[in-house]
């Protein structure tokens, strides 16, 4: 996942005021993030996963969520999240997104889109409620929602999670482990998880084209995926010849700006326009 858009606030201009508003404290980042949740300034960033063996067509997009404020900058969610994670914020903000993936998949009926679940949401049933009335609504919709999970909520939540997960995956919702290669205990989760989608973590995609090391954890992981069945995606793919090189070993899907960054999607775009107008 490769999550900052070209015009987005830093974040110590976002802590400490930027051009929005002052923000010295986690405190106040908390307050921040609420006042967007109720005002409406909630976003998902759309950044397209491309097929290896069709540069030009999109696998499917990821939704990254994005905080507009109120004079119209947009605040990466790498910013803020770290803080709202852990807090019942983090729950709600995950309803968010939830919420504009299923506007977004609404408004395009041939879009697959993939979105971030924190630790804290697995469990959380009104998450599940949401997705439950939006699929009786459009039962297309499971089929083309992609829940994006790190090793991290593997770790904390095992249990819950198997139970998360094969509940919605008979539903037809598909599975990705994001950023693999970052934790310790990756190759567990592929045996112990049965992902749709592995996500190779970006920094295994940085000049791959000359960096040995790279070459060795890519062309070991491709095996392994395709056993357990799971299409591979490079993240953070920077330029021509890092993609050259992950085609040509086989990687399956590619993400990154080489291929486009991060843009507001037609549904947030709607709605986010017309809380700052």
């Amino acid at each position: 996942m490769q999550d900052a858009p070209s015009r987005s606030l830093t974040l110590a201009q976002f802590r400490s005021g930027g051009a929005a508003s002052a923000m010295t404290s986690g405190a106040h980042c908390l307050r921040q993030v609420a006042q967007a949740l109720g005002e409406g300034r909630i976003a998902l960033a759309l950044q397209p996963v491309m097929q290896a063996r069709a540069l030009d067509r999109p696998a499917f997009h990821e939704g990254l969520i994005r905080l507009v404020t109120r004079s119209g900058e947009v605040v990466s969610a790498g910013e803020f999240i770290e803080i709202v994670e852990p807090t019942p914020l983090g729950r709600a903000l995950d309803r968010m997104a939830l919420r504009l993936a299923i506007a977004e998949l609404g408004a395009t009926p041939d879009l697959r889109l993939s979105i971030n679940l924190s630790t804290g949401s697995v469990g959380d049933p009104h998450w599940s409620a949401i997705l439950s009335a939006a699929s009786d609504a459009d039962p297309t919709l499971a089929e083309r929602l992609i829940i994006e999970i790190t090793e991290r909520a593997i770790a904390a939540e095992p249990a819950a999670l198997r139970a998360f997960m094969t509940f919605w995956g008979t539903q037809g919702v598909s599975f990705a482990l994001d950023d693999f290669g970052a934790g310790f205990t990756a190759y567990r989760h592929l045996r112990n998880f049965r992902f749709d989608i592995v996500k190779i973590d970006g920094h295994f995609s940085r000049d791959i084209h000359r960096d040995v090391h790279n070459q060795a954890f890519m062309r070991a992981l491709l095996p392994l995926a395709r056993h357990f069945e799971a299409l591979v995606v490079a993240e953070a793919v920077e330029c021509e010849a890092e993609a050259r090189f992950l085609t040509g070993i086989g990687v399956d899907a590619l993400q990154g700006y080489h291929f486009g960054r991060p843009e507001l999607g037609r549904a947030s775009t709607a709605d986010t326009d017309a809380c700052i107008a």
